[in-house]
């Protein structure tokens, strides 16, 4: 069996190094590229379970990569900042990052953070689809369109609506969100509504109106297929 393939973005050798230990260590094949254009260019070459990226990379910075990626990858992403500044990290998802991570951070740190991103299944367990009106839901393909026409998400994004979707009108917690998307419950339960808001924002716009999902406050969300 062919070993995943990690890339690791990243100028800093002494990070490179600890990254490339790490992700041996957790079974990788890993690719180093010491700019976010080298990195886009191995991207697109090769197939990427997971791609670490340094914020502060020189040219090209990490969200212009992230962001990039994402247009033609579902890799893991994981985001390297270097400060704790939380408006850096809300980029960071707004982007399309699964997770971020900020230095100096510890081996075990980021060993738990892979895990718990690859327990997350880069396809969804059942090929079922689902319809709620104009808007449909295909799992097998992790596609979303309004009247036939495509919805372009993340991976977290398409995750959240299915759960949310799978259960109609059942509320879910924050912690319940971060365990069953993101593999754990640890960390800022902000994430969540990062990326919900995202999600929101494309559902109102493809239907061009108010979108199934509901806050409910102090709680959650929950998905009102009424609407």
């Amino acid at each position: 069996m062919l070993a995943p393939k990690a890339l690791v973005v990243e100028d800093a050798e002494e990070f490179v190094r600890l990254n490339r230990r790490i992700l041996e260590q957790e079974g990788f094949e890993v690719h180093v590229a010491t700019s976010g254009e080298r990195g886009l260019m191995a991207a697109r070459e090769q197939d990427f379970e997971l791609v670490l990226v340094d914020v502060a990379l020189p040219g090209m910075d990490g969200f212009d990569v992230c962001r990039e990626l994402r247009t033609f990858s579902d890799a893991y992403v994981l985001m390297v900042t270097g400060r704790s500044a939380e408006v850096e990290k809300i980029v960071g998802f707004r982007v399309g990052a699964d997770d971020y991570v900020t230095k100096p951070y510890s081996p075990v740190e980021l060993s738990a953070r892979i895990a718990a991103m690859r327990r997350r299944p880069r396809q969804p367990k059942t090929g079922s689809g689902s319809s709620f009106g104009r808007l449909e839901l295909n799992a097998d393909a992790r596609e979303v369109t309004v009247d036939g026409d495509p919805v372009a998400m993340t991976r977290i994004e398409f995750d959240l609506l299915h759960v949310l979707s799978g259960a109609p009108r059942r509320v879910f917690s924050r912690v319940q969100l971060l365990e069953t998307v993101w593999g754990h419950a640890q960390g800022d339960a902000h994430v969540v509504d990062v990326h919900i808001g995202n999600l929101r924002r494309k559902l109102r716009e493809a239907l061009a109106q108010e979108d199934p999902i509901r806050t409910v406050r102090g709680v959650g969300y929950k998905f009102d297929p009424s609407t």
